[in-house]
């Protein structure tokens, strides 16, 4: 029988994919040693040395196939180097794999050749030559074949420039947490147009060999006098492309409304948008009605439509590499950056109430307890009956309609909220992963600054929406499928092995016992979430439930979504803001035959992984920037309460000290280690927690704690609390709870739920 070494050595230089079936098939194991090669397998992973994607077996760390990369630099012998452009924040990015680029050996034409700060797209495989002594590169892991140059990455520091006041030349404020402190002066004649207050990207040269480090403006970005300064930060410093090409704009002006010819004519039936009040664009509308079928006693007809994005979007167009390039809208709460123009997505693709708009709709028939029977979909002309927001609609139902809501209540809503009781059946049946995390809405002054921070109320009219959207995703995940077409899914894997054993510590720490591992399914995790539903505990679990979760992704691969629990899945619903709805959207109308305007013939799998690969990592962009631009916006905000005292909870515990996060804002802050006492505190992976050498005190992750702001920096979004007390710096006793809570196994995997801007899965 083959050692461990062995097995992970084949799972590492296999071109293919590898799964148990193909380990056995290599090492000639069959019948009941397949029993013994189940269990290697699980003691690989439970000891981290693979992992497993789906089905498909890789040594841990390792890159999916396809990759979005960055050529950060060259070796000795000239061959270029990169490193995902994306890498997962928790493993660092010293520990992001190096990939050797290979070069066609012929460019096709009008193909860019690449070089050092080039971004781009490359097919993965195995370095055949690593830890050969013969060249600098077979040290390198991977080997990356170029697919496709992307983009050019500017090699700039972003920062604020402050003039001298008393002479030429300034010094610029870095924007990015990780440099704070660092000023760099900028010589006279250096500073370019830039005005003082103007965000700047600047180079960065040394004054001789080891001389101090000079800035140099080499473009002037805008002015932080702004009222949309704050989200300027984050599109700059993440590169979002927020400028459509003038060939783009000039498509779009161009397009005209579609017609009714080719589609069917469905203008009678009410269907309405149901939205945040302040959206403003409305690309989905719903409709319900019982179903008259004697053999569907109880059951309903439920419709969903959306915006016919498609007919305007066509494959190859500027509107359409516009739209691939951005991957997504950007929502900031000051501005957003769309992925289409507004002519498509506030006009012709805008679900407007009394206006005619083509759309894509999907009839779903669905039995007393909500599960699907079967469903259709159809190209159709619709004019939405009314355009309601959440509150608004909730508001109907609970007995106080109002004059849009009044008279479609009996015909339009209640049978909406009827069929909704129903699919709640179904999911409580499929029992998704049941994270229960507030969201934060940041509401802004006139000015642009932070007026407060709410929480807004979970409604059922939310959840409504959501199941809608669920079924219609998977609807057309089902019949792309069965047409046999390449699709994108949208996908959950299940959390690293590393990761659920640190998820398993956390909850030892707190006394409680992860349950035993059974049929993966979300389940397990809501076993957890409903343990502590109730207690001091519970968002701090709900917290440490998400960050075990893999993060969402889209693929050509179909692994399916485990936090949805469902076995095939695709985004269907809003392609407006998203590319991956739109190719799906073109893939059903090729499928079936709805129009000329769908799929390109030639489009295959691999085409869709390299545009899946993109979107992905276009998405954890936006994410970053919507991110940073809130934190941002928070510590402005709290700029002028230096002094003040907060309650909040240990969010997370690193060597160098505290992260906490309070209750009424939803911020960020840091405590560093050398403010906690006289002791010296050594950080314990195993207790998350923070532990001073002579006195014990412990803090640990998700303790509540009393912090004073001692320090805020709004450009970089940063905050700096100091401790004053709480659950936090208890001394255990030997042999306490903390101490002594075990495990009985480690826990099921699962993945987390995300969606769109409006919490849409």
């Amino acid at each position: 029988m083959p050692t461990k070494e062995q097995i992970v050595s084949f799972i590492t230089e296999s071109p293919g994919k590898v799964g148990k079936r193909e380990i056995a098939r290599a090492f000639g194991i069959g019948g009941g040693q397949r029993i013994w090669l189940k269990r290697i397998l699980r003691e690989l992973e439970d000891e981290g040395a693979i992992d497993r994607r789906h089905k498909t077996l890789n040594r841990t760390g390792s890159l999916p196939p396809v990759v979005l990369a960055d050529i950060t630099a060259r070796d000795r012998d000239g061959e270029l180097i990169a490193r995902p452009a994306e890498w997962d924040d928790a493993d660092g990015d010293a520990r992001a794999p190096r990939i050797l680029v290979h070069l066609p050996r012929r460019q096709r034409p009008g193909q860019p050749v690449p070089g050092v700060g080039d971004r781009v797209l490359l097919r993965i495989e195995a370095n055949r030559d690593r830890d050969s002594e013969e060249t600098p590169s077979a040290t390198v892991a991977y080997v990356g074949r170029v697919i496709k140059v992307l983009a050019k990455v500017r090699a700039q520091v972003l920062g604020i420039f402050r003039a001298n006041p008393d002479g030429p030349g300034g010094r610029l404020v870095p924007v990015d947490k990780k440099l704070l402190g660092r000023e760099m002066p900028i010589r006279p004649g250096d500073a370019g147009d830039a005005q003082d207050g103007d965000l700047v990207s600047v180079s960065v040269a040394r004054a001789g060999r080891f001389g101090s480090s000079f800035a140099k403006v080499s473009e002037r970005l805008g002015s932080l006098k702004s009222e949309r300064a704050v989200s300027l930060i984050a599109i700059r410093a993440h590169d979002i492309p927020d400028v459509f090409s003038p060939a783009a704009l000039r498509e779009a002006e161009e397009a005209q409304p579609a017609p009714l010819a080719g589609r069917e004519d469905w203008r009678t039936l009410p269907l309405v948008t149901i939205d945040p009040a302040d959206a403003k664009d409305h690309d989905d509308a719903v409709h319900a009605t019982p179903d008259s079928d004697p053999a569907n006693a109880g059951g309903f007809i439920v419709t969903v439509a959306i915006a016919d994005v498609a007919a305007y979007v066509r494959p190859g167009t500027a509107l359409d590499r516009d739209a691939l390039e951005r991957g997504n809208s950007v929502y900031f709460p000051d501005r957003v950056v769309p992925m289409l123009p507004e002519r498509i997505s506030n006009d012709l693709g805008s679900l407007r109430p009394r206006e005619d708009r083509a759309a894509l709709a999907v009839r779903m028939v669905i039995d007393v307890r909500g599960r699907k029977r079967h469903h259709t979909f159809h190209r159709i002309m619709m004019r939405s009956a009314a355009k309601l927001a959440y509150p608004q609609a909730q508001a109907a139902i609970d007995g106080a309609p109002d004059d849009t809501t009044g008279p479609i209540l009996d015909s339009v809503l209640r049978p909406l909220w009827d069929a909704y009781a129903a699919m709640t059946d179904a999911r409580d049946e499929r029992d998704p992963l049941a994270l229960d995390l507030p969201e934060r809405k940041l509401i802004l002054k006139p000015d642009g600054t932070l007026d407060r921070v709410v929480m807004p109320e979970r409604l059922d009219a939310h959840r409504l929406i959501e199941e809608c959207m669920i079924l219609a995703n998977v609807c057309a995940a089902e019949t792309l499928e069965q047409a046999g077409s390449p699709l994108i899914y949208r996908t959950h894997d299940e959390p690293s092995p590393e990761k659920l054993r640190a998820l398993a510590e956390v909850l030892a720490s707190i006394g409680i016992k992860a349950p035993k591992t059974g049929a993966l399914s979300p389940t397990l995790f809501n076993r957890i979430l409903a343990h502590v539903e109730g207690s001091p505990n519970r968002d701090f679990v709900n917290e440490v439930v998400l960050r075990t979760q893999a993060q969402a992704e889209y693929s050509a691969d179909n692994y399916g979504h485990f936090g949805l629990n469902l076995r095939r899945y695709a985004h269907f619903t809003s392609p407006i803001r998203r590319y991956a709805d739109l190719v799906v959207h073109r893939g059903l109308i090729r499928a079936l035959k709805l129009g000329k305007d769908g799929l390109p013939a030639h489009a295959s799998r691999e085409e869709l992984a390299e545009v899946a690969a993109q979107i992905s990592a276009a998405e954890r962009r936006a994410m970053a920037a919507e991110r940073e631009t809130t934190d941002r916006l928070i510590a402005h905000f709290m700029a002028d309460q230096i002094g003040a005292t907060f309650a909040g909870r240990i969010a997370g515990v690193t060597g160098a000290g505290l992260f906490v996060k309070l209750d009424d804002t939803g911020a960020d802050g840091f405590i560093p280690a050398s403010t906690l006492g006289q002791d010296y505190f050594r950080f314990d992976e195993t207790l998350h927690a923070l532990v001073g050498s002579r006195s014990r005190k412990t803090y640990r992750l998700g303790d509540r704690v009393e912090v004073r702001l001692v320090e805020a920096v709004p450009i970089a979004g940063a905050l700096r609390f100091e401790l004053l007390g709480g659950d936090a710096g208890r001394t255990p006793r030997r042999g306490s709870r903390i101490r002594r809570a075990g495990i009985d196994e480690a826990p099921a995997r699962g993945a987390t739920t995300t969606g769109g801007r409006k919490r849409r899965p």
